[in-house]
């Protein structure tokens, strides 16, 4: 197997760049991925050791040969990192790095059933899970559907979307995503370049991935235990994780935590964890949009803790 990388990491600079006054210790790559990040990591900062986790098996096998190179100072586990990054051993750890978005090889590889022309519908990231995409659109309840539509892809004819998916279900179930994508069109017209199935496809992975808890799950472990000087960058594709990152981030630099109603503040004004790097979250330049179009929605967000919890 080539050692090149099959994906592209997006905001690669600047994600290096956000980690620019890390100290010694551990640099715990949340979403391995195919280790386009963590690899330029780990060249830029050799004070670093590194944890690796992925719940996707193939992008396990294929970064444990592309970090060959630093594999005395490389530990890699297989979860998701919502479960496995609150019961890390290694200790200091220094640096925090997720990138929420799917893998372009998950997405370009129809049998997994990302995509819209896929013959198959399945969507799981770790392809050992019991919940795919499958069971979600030919099992869930018409309000169960309804609500990932709704609150998952923020998706306005999600009512009618619901009803036609459990008509068409009902004659014959749904097999493949190009047969998803075929309904959704007859419900979300096409405008644009954006293809009508984008965000009912978000939503159903959101579903059977448990994206936002595997993200509320990462920001509790790091609210509960982090340390001074450790740098927290988190990169999100769409409004839902980036509102989560945003709202969290905003809550931890707050140094008065009186209810807004008080009035004077009586809890010293020494509450802030630290600090956010950037007012505004970083977004591709123009010249990688050019060669790394699926960057466009990528917003990263970076935290500094300036003191230990």
């Amino acid at each position: 197997m080539s050692t090149k990388s099959p994906h592209i990491p997006v905001l690669l600079n600047e994600v290096v760049n956000s980690f620019r006054d890390v100290k010694s210790g551990y640099f715990v790559d949340c979403t391995l991925g195919y280790g386009g990040h963590s690899r330029e990591i780990l060249e830029h900062y050799p004070q670093l050791k590194h944890i690796g986790i992925d719940r996707d098996d193939e992008a396990l096998s294929f970064s444990k040969k592309h970090l060959l190179p630093f594999s005395d100072k490389s530990t890699l586990y297989k979860g998701t990192f919502a479960d496995i990054f609150p019961r890390l051993q290694e200790k200091p750890i220094v640096a925090v790095l997720a990138d929420f978005g799917v893998s372009s090889l998950q997405l370009d590889k129809l049998e997994r059933g990302f995509s819209f022309g896929s013959e198959t519908l399945d969507m799981r990231m770790d392809s050992s899970a019991k919940l795919n995409a499958y069971d979600v659109v030919n099992n869930y309840s018409l309000s169960k559907l309804e609500y990932i539509f709704k609150h998952y892809g923020e998706i306005k004819h999600f009512k009618k979307l619901a009803s036609l998916i459990v008509e068409e279900r009902s004659k014959q179930h749904i097999q493949s995503a190009k047969e998803l994508s075929e309904i959704v069109c007859k419900i979300i017209p096409k405008s644009g370049k954006i293809h009508p199935a984008t965000l009912v496809f978000q939503a159903i992975r959101i579903e059977v991935n448990n994206e936002l808890g595997e993200i509320e799950g990462l920001l509790d472990a790091l609210e509960a235990n982090h340390v001074e000087g450790e740098i927290v960058s988190l990169i999100t594709f769409h409004s839902l994780e980036d509102r989560l990152v945003k709202n969290r981030f905003v809550k931890w630099s707050k140094e008065c935590i009186c209810d807004d109603m008080a009035m004077r503040c009586t809890c010293g004004k020494n509450h802030a964890f630290g600090y956010m790097l950037n007012k505004k979250p970083i977004t591709a330049s123009l010249e990688e949009l050019k060669y790394n179009p699926r960057s466009r929605s990528a917003k990263l967000r970076t935290f500094c803790f300036t003191k230990s919890k």
